[in-house]
């Protein structure tokens, strides 16, 4: 017989997926991506349909099949991480019954502003609403929308015939394994983010309390599994549309933050990374809860044991980056933007600078009303000029950030930091990042971080290690470029980044 000797990892992101097979020394021996659509429109609208995340999840085993013809009798597990703060309105077979309404969607910003606002307040919030989301969950939905909560209630008042169908509220990862297994499940920081959840140690699980607060029957949440976890096996439909054996196990799995925490291999107490991608966010295991309501940022419980997980999340990184790129007369290569930013000339004393709040933001300011914003164009700057802003605008948005979460006590500030995420593997951002925190950057699984970190999660399952988290101690010592801060650019961008705080300032009292 065949031994099973290899995982197949799915990485679901906004534009597509990546799929990995990992063999035992935790390497990608074959990988392929498959592409879905995104539907924007008008109002905040950013939907996609589920269908299209298993279609292209089956298309992308189907090319690997070419690639490695005894896949089925090979696969020894299914992980998968996916995208967070989505939601899907299933039934009871747990078909959707509307488009899913992604991360990126703020329809319901002005219900999220209604749910957690009134007086007295302070940051936006209801002063004893605040205090029982913070007590209870470490946390309070966000005020932009985009958390699940107030997705929850637009569907409740603009949609009522849907909510009055809808057995499940799922998240992606959710929705995938249910279609894989026929179990609804869900994992621990899509329960958090949910703000239903009590995330206190030894209280874990969903909170009657919240529930009451928002308002939404805890009978439509699914149960809260951890992330390395056996949920089942393929059902026969599921393994016929992927080509594997019915009897292939598929495991609780984990949103794409703590899958590329683990896939940074930065998994002891305190040790950050950076993800970059579509959008970009700071993040590290820590020994506690931690938050910080005035910056918007605060530990979410990781899908694995419960860990805390710190994530202080932007909204634009690469879609900052990629938009640059097109107005600027450029040719969009890839998520990496391999060659966009190639030829962009040396920074000039006067370039303009750059807010790339394109979509709104997050940390440390929690406004989607936000817009970007070019300071000081003048006749003289051209389509280089724009991209040098465009890229240093992102690097400057990400330190203002780390800025704040670096003072808290657990992090750690020396060494080099990882980072990943497909657009960590640009050289010209990646120099820009050490550049602009000062700070040695150790590019790791680079794009395929996320399918890496979702496969530590089954190398218990396969014998590989004992933990997860000793499987991705391995993924540390992967190292696929290193960048030392350049002490005259870095003086430089202090400079900048001192002027640009003023700019900031006054943009965000236009707010």
């Amino acid at each position: 017989m065949t031994e099973r000797d290899l995982v197949i990892s799915a990485d679901f992101g906004t534009s597509g997926v990546k799929i990995g097979i990992v063999d035992h020394s935790l390497k990608l021996i074959s990988r392929a991506t498959a592409t879905y659509p995104l539907s924007l429109a008008k109002g905040g609208i950013a939907e996609q349909a589920p269908d299209d995340w298993w279609a292209a999840l089956a298309r992308g085993l189907s090319d690997l099949r070419h690639e490695i013809p005894n896949l089925m009798e090979r696969t020894g597990a299914l992980v998968m991480s996916t995208q967070l703060c989505g939601v899907i309105c299933a039934d009871e077979t747990g078909h959707a019954l509307r488009p899913c309404l992604t991360w990126l969607d703020k329809r319901a910003a002005p219900i999220g502003r209604a749910l957690t606002g009134g007086f007295p307040e302070v940051h936006g919030y209801q002063v004893f609403k605040l205090a029982r989301w913070l007590r209870i969950a470490n946390g309070a939905p966000a005020k932009n929308g985009m958390d699940p909560t107030a997705k929850f209630l637009w569907i409740a008042q603009n949609e009522p015939e849907i909510y009055a169908r809808t057995r499940w509220f799922l998240d992606v990862k959710d929705w995938l394994v249910h279609r894989a297994t026929g179990r609804f499940t869900t994992s621990a920081e899509s329960a958090n983010l949910s703000w239903l959840m009590d995330t206190r140690p030894g209280r874990e699980g969903w909170s009657q309390t919240l529930a009451n607060l928002v308002g939404i029957p805890l009978e439509k949440m699914p149960e809260i599994v951890d992330a390395a976890e056996i949920v089942g096996t393929l059902t026969p439909q599921a393994a016929a549309e992927l080509g594997l054996r019915a009897d292939v196990p598929v495991l609780g799995g984990a949103s794409d933050v703590t899958a590329a925490a683990l896939g940074s291999g930065e998994v002891s107490n305190g040790a950050l990374h950076i993800s970059a991608a579509t959008s970009a966010w700071i993040a590290g295991f820590m020994p506690s809860r931690l938050l910080s309501v005035a910056h918007s940022y605060a530990t979410i419980t990781s899908a694995l044991n419960y860990r805390p997980l710190l994530i202080a999340s932007q909204e634009n990184a690469g879609s900052a980056l990629e938009w640059g790129v097109r107005i600027s007369g450029g040719r969009v290569d890839g998520e990496a933007l391999a060659h966009a930013f190639a030829d962009m000339g040396p920074p000039e004393i006067d370039d303009p600078y750059f807010l790339p709040w394109l979509a709104g933001e997050r940390v440390p300011v929690d406004n989607d009303a936000l817009r970007g914003v070019f300071h000081g164009l003048a006749l003289h700057h051209d389509d280089r000029a724009i991209r040098r802003a465009t890229l240093e605008g992102v690097a400057l948005n990400l330190r203002w950030s780390y800025s704040k979460v670096c003072k808290e006590k657990p992090v750690k500030t020396d060494g080099p930091i990882g980072m990943v995420g497909g657009v960590s593997a640009n050289p010209a951002f990646a120099q820009t990042i050490a550049d602009a925190l000062n700070r040695e950057v150790r590019v790791g699984g680079s794009r395929h971080a996320g399918v890496l970190g979702a496969a530590t999660l089954a190398a218990p399952v396969m014998g590989w290690a004992e933990t997860p988290w000793k499987a991705a101690e391995v993924l540390r010592a992967t190292t696929n470029a290193h960048y030392v801060p350049n002490p005259a650019r870095v003086e430089e961008l202090d400079r900048r980044a001192t002027h640009l705080a003023k700019i900031r300032k006054h943009i965000l009292r236009s707010y």
